[in-house]
């Protein structure tokens, strides 16, 4: 693994010395804590329908249980050590308190992706699935998820959203 994350880190240097890139990605890397993203589109998804903000309270208390089992669940099970223990120098970024493995940020965007594109379907699951992508690869870019921290991040995520869907649209039936 540790060849696959260092080789990762080396072909994403190039995007942390571009001054888009960092923005973007720093920018994605902050509205990915504690979910604040994926609130923030499921309220603006429910404006003007009942039904929409049935579904957006429905995703944020999804959200808040995927986040309990990952970050209180999985990660504590792994206990990976963070690339560095507050980010790279270049990004202003939160510390985090919880352990690398997998990445709550490409969990929950992951879990969220899967969740919206059970409410919306084609061809909204193209934002979210790329929205999903950018907030993931930000903990790599800002240095404090490995490469492989996402991908695990990723198949959690996909796995609790497959869980998860079915529960939820039967409690908006």
């Amino acid at each position: 693994m540790t060849t696959f994350d260092e080789r990762a880190d080396q072909l994403l240097e190039p995007l942390r010395n571009n001054r888009r890139a960092n923005s973007l990605f720093g920018f994605a890397s902050a509205i990915g804590d504690f979910s604040l993203i994926w609130h923030l589109i499921g309220l603006v998804y429910a404006i003007g329908s009942v039904h929409r903000l049935q579904q957006a309270l429905a995703l944020s208390l999804a959200l808040g249980a995927e986040s309990l089992i990952v970050n209180q669940g999985v990660k504590r099970l792994f206990r990976r050590e963070r690339p560095t223990t507050s980010g790279d120098d270049r990004f202003d970024i939160r510390t985090p308190s919880t352990s690398s493995f997998p990445s709550g940020h490409a969990s929950s965007a992951t879990f969220a992706a899967v969740v919206l594109t059970s409410f919306t379907g084609f061809p909204l699951v193209l934002v979210w699935v790329a929205v999903a992508c950018v907030v993931a690869l930000s903990r790599v870019v800002v240095r404090i998820h490995h490469l492989s921290d996402i991908v695990g991040g990723i198949a959690t995520g996909a796995l609790l959203g497959a869980i998860a869907v079915p529960i939820v649209s039967s409690f908006l039936s």
